[in-house]
C-alpha cells in the first residue's frame, strides 16, 4: 500500500506549492497561536485557494474555542480538522468535517482504548509525548509502542527526517506519515530540497 504523506506547519503559499509538487498529499496548517507556525486565518484562506484538487487542506486545531474553530472553517477551505489537545470525541466531531485526533504516545498510552473512544476519526496521528508541549517537538518516540492491526489508519509523526522516515514505513507500516520541522529551513520556513529528500526516502 501506498504511504501517504502531509507535510505540516505550512505558513508560505510557496511552501505549499513545493509540496504539491514533490508529491505531498495534504497539507497541515495550524491554528495555535503559541506555534511557531501558527497562520492567521488570512493567510490560511490564501495559502488554501491556491492547493490543486485531490490535495487535502488540513486544520489543526489545540483545545480551541468552538467559536473560533467554527470562524476558521467558514472562512478557510479546509477538507479535514486535526485535533492536538484534549478534546473528547464529541467535541471533534461537532463540525460536520472529517477529523483525525492526535494522540501523544508514552508507555502507558492505550493506543487499543483512543481507536474505540475516537472511532469517528478518520485516523488516529502518533506523536511523541512531551510535558506541556502540544506538538511539533522534532523528537521520535518508541514505535514499538504502537500495537499492530490498530483498528484505525495511523499516521506516524514526531522526529521524521528523510534520514529515518524509511526505517518508520518498514517498521510502522503506517497509513501515512507526517513531517514538518524535519523539512525546514528554519520554523515555518520549508526546504523545498528537504521535502524533495523526504518524499524520494518514502517512496523507496
Amino acid at each position: 500500500m501506498r504511504v501517504r504523506v502531509k507535510i505540516c506547519g505550512i505558513t508560505r503559499v510557496e511552501d505549499a506549492l513545493s509540496a504539491v509538487e514533490q508529491g505531498a498529499d495534504a497539507i497541515g496548517l495550524v491554528f495555535y497561536a503559541p506555534s511557531p507556525r501558527a497562520v492567521s486565518i488570512e493567510q490560511a484562506a490564501a495559502i488554501a485557494q491556491q492547493i490543486p484538487a485531490f490535495v487535502s487542506v488540513v486544520g489543526l486545531f489545540v483545545n480551541a474555542e468552538e467559536s473560533f474553530v467554527k470562524e476558521v472553517t467558514s472562512r478557510v477551505a479546509l477538507d479535514l480538522l486535526q485535533f492536538h489537545g484534549d478534546e473528547t470525541p464529541e467535541q471533534c466531531a461537532r463540525y460536520g468535517l472529517p477529523f483525525i485526533k492526535a494522540v501523544r504516545v508514552k508507555s502507558d498510552t492505550n493506543l487499543v482504548q483512543c481507536a474505540k473512544d475516537y472511532a469517528a476519526s478518520r485516523a488516529l496521528l502518533l506523536d511523541t509525548y512531551t510535558e506541556g508541549v502540544a506538538g511539533g517537538t522534532g523528537h521520535v518516540f518508541d514505535w514499538g509502542l504502537i500495537p499492530p492491526g490498530l483498528d484505525k489508519p495511523v499516521i506516524l509523526a514526531g522526529g521524521l527526517t528523510a534520514d529515518n522516515v524509511a526505517a518508520a514505513i518498514r517498521q510502522v507500516m503506517p497509513y501515512a506519515v507526517d513531517v514538518s520541522g524535519g523539512v525546514e529551513a528554519s520554523k515555518g520556513i520549508k526546504d523545498a530540497a528537504k521535502i524533495a529528500a523526504f518524499m524520494q526516502q518514502v517512496y523507496l
